[in-house]
């Protein structure tokens, strides 16, 4: 492409960019990507790159929505919303969000901190009386020479700020080896709909993986910490999380079912041959209303519900002119909670990765160097199972949601994602 093509271009994508289609992004401001100090060019690479994965069969489809400066300057949707439907993709789709949940309820359960009503090294026993005796798993070699699990009483309590940064010794069962894993998937934690408070006195009786406050590892704590919500607040988690933060923040469709038959539509499905994330773990059907309100990874969203919410973070905790969260708030969640300093070691999946520390909520990263990102220290993020993802960049002014239903290439996409995104930051 020559100098006069590449730059006509530009200049018409970025004047694409920004008519009122855009606002599309629940009211958030816009701007072409120029006028943010990216580049329009690079961002359509990124776009270009997965409209040919849709067509080569890939993924069904995505919504790619990229904000500077407190500006959205892209939001792309991107092949099939429902490939058996083969209706098209569209940026109010929904989609599971999965773990992206976690920093939701963290942020709901930082509310209550602020309200004087739950303090971070509160034992979790003083609201939720079933976690007052845990025993934690320990594998011994037993007589035929193959490992037996035994227990032993956990030394400390589980802590509030051991549920937000997964240092709670509680674990997930769908992936990864261990007998307590094994355990947790054999016990039957979601069989015949649960509510929050039944699931929480279920996951008590199990034995911890490790003991608390020693090892990161990812977990149910988050679920449990929407239980803890329930309690403080006297609302289910939804209400709770409805009157606190989706309705003011205008999150519309951020939801944990979708029985409304006027939004169903518009819930993104995967390829068929792509919905397994774990042992016996499928996408869920969000159309079907259960009792459990999964506050670790229960919730369906829009790109551009999700950007509010980023928004409000990396505006120090407001959103036009209303406050959620103080500033000190967030940055105590963006800090490193689980590090050598604080005792916790990394466990042997370790999600975060080289180069990151997690916070109350979200994976931080603790340094320019180490991990193979080009994004600056301090930045924070975290996805889900699903496939959707997102990062936010404080240095940089920028955030990031990939919304995409794809558990296979979900690792995939979120290196390539932010290796293009930075590409495009040209000042």
């Amino acid at each position: 492409m020559n100098f006069f093509k590449r730059t006509l271009r530009t200049a018409v994508l970025g004047l694409g960019l920004a008519m009122p289609l855009l606002a599309a992004a629940q009211s958030l401001p816009t701007a072409s990507p120029e006028r943010v100090g990216l580049s329009t060019e690079r961002l359509q690479m990124l776009t270009d790159v997965l409209k040919a994965d849709v067509a080569a069969g890939k993924i069904p489809g995505a919504v790619l929505l990229v904000a500077r400066q407190g500006k959205v300057a892209w939001f792309e949707p991107v092949g099939k919303l429902d490939p058996a439907a083969g209706t098209p993709m569209q940026r109010d789709g929904i989609f599971r969000i999965y773990s992206m949940s976690k920093p939701i309820t963290s942020v709901a359960a930082m509310m209550l901190v602020e309200d004087g009503r739950l303090k971070l090294d509160d034992p979790i026993s003083m609201y939720l009386p079933e976690y007052a005796s845990m025993t934690v798993g320990v594998e011994k070699p037993g007589a035929d020479g193959k490992p037996v699990l035994e227990t032993v009483p956990a030394r400390k309590p589980i802590t509030v700020q051991d549920l937000m940064r997964h240092t709670s010794g509680l674990t997930y069962g769908f992936f990864g080896p261990g007998l307590v894993k094994q355990a947790y998937n054999a016990a039957g934690l979601g069989a015949n709909d649960p509510t929050n408070a039944e699931f929480s006195q279920r996951l008590a009786k199990l034995p911890l993986a490790y003991q608390p406050g020693t090892t990161w590892d990812y977990s149910q704590s988050t679920d449990i910490l929407g239980r803890v919500i329930e309690v403080v607040s006297g609302q289910s988690l939804y209400q709770f999380e409805k009157a606190r933060l989706f309705d003011p923040l205008g999150m519309k469709d951020t939801t944990y079912y979708v029985p409304e038959p006027a939004r169903q539509p518009r819930i993104a499905e995967p390829l068929p041959t792509d919905r397994s994330f774990g042992v016996g773990a499928d996408l869920n059907d969000p159309r079907i209303v259960r009792k459990l309100e999964s506050g670790g990874g229960g919730l369906v969203s829009t790109a551009g519900d999700y950007a509010r919410f980023l928004q409000m973070l990396l505006s120090g905790g407001s959103l036009d002119g209303k406050r959620y969260l103080g500033p000190r708030t967030i940055a105590l969640m963006t800090a490193d909670h689980s590090n050598a300093g604080a005792g916790i070691v990394p466990g042997p999946l370790y999600l975060p990765g080289a180069g990151y520390g997690f916070g109350l909520g979200f994976a931080v990263r603790r340094n320019d160097g180490e991990a193979p990102y080009p994004s600056a220290g301090g930045e924070y993020n975290w996805g889900g199972a699903g496939g959707t993802y997102m990062w936010v960049d404080p240095k940089n002014e920028l955030f990031v949601v990939l919304m995409l239903q794809s558990p296979k290439y979900r690792t995939h996409y979120r290196t390539l994602t932010r290796d293009m995104i930075y590409a495009a930051v040209i000042k």
